[in-house]
């Protein structure tokens, strides 16, 4: 059955009335629109990557622990220091003083400070995917005067060249937790070759062959032949150590720079501590 010109005409003109065009002219005006265009293209693409990159530091924020590798060092250290044996600094905010008659009045005259090496020996640990394993390092300096606030007054760290850049990354950064307190100068001094040697009588560190800095311990004589160790006393800021080897020193020097100094029969110890990421982690939540 046909439909007659006149009713053809009509449904054109009603078509026109509702929708302002033909359908035609409507479907050639959408098409256009309906085209990928680059600059659009362009402007979704940046919105993702801003979303993208504001919703990563939103999490780095909640979460600071989530930008540290996990990282672990157990390491033992022939320290030896100005002090008297034993070093006071343990039980005071002040070390012991110097001077023309100091020895006679238990520390107290003179001026006050603390002049140390800490020869280190890394016996395993890692820093994220770096293995720190026979790393040998140094940390010579001075406590200053007064630490009651938890300032000290200056100190060099040395690396035996054989560290890594890697290696010396890492360790930079549990040193901080290991002694962790300011500074008024801390400094990177120029690599050193190393070497380190203990038994269960003698200890013995040096830099560049004792011409940068040195240190000698001899175990101190108990009432038997065993090591007098001092236990349950903290070292720093580390969780656990397995005691404190008494060991007065034959010779503790630093004979680089213009702070070198030298002192013989004084404090000396060897310690070996254990400390890692959850440990510090730990500490943080609860806040001690």
């Amino acid at each position: 059955m046909g439909v007659s010109e006149n009713w053809r005409a009509a449904i054109r003109r009603r078509s026109t009335r509702s929708f302002g065009l033909t359908e035609l002219e409507g479907s050639r005006r959408l098409l256009p629109s309906l085209k990928f265009q680059p600059e659009v293209i362009m402007r979704a693409f940046s919105f993702l990557v801003g979303f993208l990159f504001l919703a990563a530091r939103s999490l780095v924020a909640a979460d600071p622990q989530s930008a540290t590798p996990e990282w672990s060092m157990n390491a033992s250290i022939i320290e030896a220091c100005s002090c008297p044996m034993f070093c006071q600094c343990y039980f005071n905010d002040k070390p012991a003083g110097h001077g023309e008659h100091a020895g006679h009045s238990h520390g107290e005259g003179g001026e006050h400070f603390c002049k140390f090496n800490n020869a280190f020996k890394v016996n395993h640990g890692i820093y994220g995917s770096t293995n720190l394993d026979g790393a040998k390092f140094w940390v010579a300096g001075d406590l200053g005067g007064d630490f009651s606030k938890g300032r000290m007054d200056w100190a060099a760290l040395t690396f035996d060249p054989s560290v890594t850049p890697a290696q010396r990354d890492g360790i930079k950064a549990i040193l901080g937790h290991v002694y962790p307190v300011k500074w008024n100068s801390f400094t990177v001094a120029q690599d050193a070759k190393m070497t380190w040697t203990a038994s269960r009588d003698r200890a013995e560190a040096k830099m560049d062959d004792g011409k940068t800095g040195e240190v000698v311990l001899n175990k101190f004589k108990g009432m038997t032949d065993a090591p007098i160790v001092i236990q349950n006393l903290k070292y720093w800021g580390v969780p656990r150590n397995d005691g404190f080897i008494m060991m007065p020193n034959d010779v503790e020097a630093y004979r680089a720079g213009d702070k070198a100094f030298e002192f013989k029969g004084t404090n000396g110890f060897m310690i070996t501590f254990d400390i890692n990421s959850k440990d510090v982690a730990a500490t943080a939540k609860s806040g001690t």
